[in-house]
C-alpha cells in the first residue's frame, strides 16, 4: 500500500464505524459540493476539496515522500519533531528496512485548524440518544465556535514542516480510530449489560489497554456519581466527535433519559454541569481509549503485511 491508500482505508474505516448511517454522510458530503458551486472563484481557490469525499476533516495526509510500497509504519499518540528524528535515526541504522510512514492520531497541520468540523458529528449522536436536534446543534455551534477559536493561535504546522525537511511521510488518523474505539466500548458494555456504575468500571478494566493504563496509574475512573448508583440508560456521547462537547448539555441528555455518560476526558466545568444534571459521568481514559482506537485500525495494516512500530505513548495491543 501507499501512503494515500492508506489514508483512503482510514476514511472507509471511519465512515463504516461511524454512529450516524452511511446515507446521512453521503448526504452531507453531497450538500458540502452544492454550497461549494455557490461559492466565488476567490472563495473556491481556498476551499479544501478533500471534504467533497473525505468527511473527517480532522484526519489527513501531511506529507508523503512517494514512497510506493510501506513496509513500516511509526505508530502513535502525540508524535512531535523529536519522534520524527528517532524515525530518521532508526532509518539510518537500518537504511535496508526503512520506516517508511509516520502514523500520528491527534491532529496536526490542517487537521488541528479544522478540528472544529467534526465536532457536528456530536449533534447528530446526541439527537439518536433523544436530545432534540435543534438543542444539540444550537449547543454544538456554541461549542464549534469556542474550539475553532482556540486552536486558532496554534503553530499548527511545527511537526508537519519537520516531516518535510526531513522527508519523512506523515500523516494522522483522529475521528476514524475515535469511532472504532466509540463502537468497540458500546459492543463491549452492551454484551456486559452493567447495572451499576461500578460495573462499568469492571468491564472497562477488562479491556488491555484500559487494564495497562490502570497499572500505570491513568485507568478508567468515576468522575460523578457512585459506583453504587444504578447506571440507567448509558451513553456514549464523549468518545468521538473531535473534543469536548458543551458543558450545557448534561441537563438535556438528562431529560432524554440518560443516567450514564461514558467520556474520553472531562474538564472541570463539564463534571459540575454534569453533577447538576446528576448524570454518572464514567472516564474510560484518554491515551489509553486513543490506544484502542489506534490498534483496531493499526490492526487492518498488519493484516497487509505493514510492521508497526509504536510510540509516542500508544499502548499497543493487537487483535486478531
Amino acid at each position: 500500500m501507499n501512503v494515500n491508500q492508506i489514508y483512503q482505508l482510514a476514511i472507509k474505516i471511519g465512515i463504516d464505524n461511524d454512529f450516524r448511517p452511511k446515507a446521512q454522510i453521503a448526504k452531507q458530503l453531497k450538500r458540502l459540493k452544492e454550497k461549494y458551486q455557490k461559492l466565488s472563484a476567490d472563495e473556491k481557490a481556498v476551499f479544501d476539496k478533500d471534504k467533497f469525499s473525505n468527511p473527517f476533516s480532522d484526519t489527513r495526509i501531511h506529507y508523503d515522500a512517494g514512497v510506493k510500497n510501506v513496509k513500516k509504519v511509526l505508530a502513535g499518540i502525540d508524535i512531535d519533531s523529536g519522534d520524527l528524528m528517532i524515525m530518521k535515526y532508526l532509518n539510518d541504522e537500518n537504511p535496508k528496512k526503512p520506516i517508511n510512514l509516520a502514523i500520528n492520531h491527534h491532529p496536526l497541520g490542517k487537521a488541528l485548524a479544522d478540528l472544529s468540523d467534526v465536532m457536528h458529528l456530536q449533534a447528530d449522536i446526541l439527537a439518536q440518544y433523544g436530545v432534540p436536534i435543534n438543542v444539540a446543534e444550537s449547543l454544538m455551534k456554541i461549542r464549534i465556535s469556542e474550539v475553532s477559536r482556540g486552536v486558532n493561535p496554534a503553530n499548527h504546522f511545527k511537526v508537519v514542516d519537520s516531516a518535510k525537511l526531513l522527508n519523512l511521510s506523515l500523516m494522522n488518523v483522529h475521528t476514524p480510530a475515535d469511532n472504532l474505539v466509540a463502537k468497540f466500548v458500546e459492543k463491549k458494555i452492551k454484551e456486559d449489560q452493567p447495572e451499576y456504575v461500578g460495573d462499568i468500571l469492571k468491564s472497562l478494566l477488562e479491556i488491555p489497554e484500559y487494564k495497562i493504563a490502570a497499572q500505570k496509574g491513568f485507568g478508567p475512573t468515576l468522575f460523578t456519581g457512585e459506583e453504587d448508583n444504578r447506571c440507567g440508560r448509558i451513553a456514549f456521547t464523549e468518545i468521538t466527535g473531535g473534543t469536548d462537547g458543551s458543558p450545557k448539555i448534561y441537563e438535556k441528555i438528562a431529560n432524554a433519559g440518560i443516567g450514564t455518560v461514558i467520556s474520553m476526558h472531562q474538564s472541570e466545568e463539564h463534571k459540575k454541569a454534569a453533577e447538576k444534571a446528576h448524570i454518572n459521568i464514567v472516564i474510560a481514559g484518554h491515551i489509553s481509549s486513543d490506544s484502542i482506537g489506534m490498534n483496531l485500525f493499526l490492526d487492518e495494516l498488519e493484516k497487509k503485511g505493514i510492521e508497526i512500530i509504536p510510540c509516542s505513548g500508544l499502548i499497543r495491543i493487537k487483535r486478531k
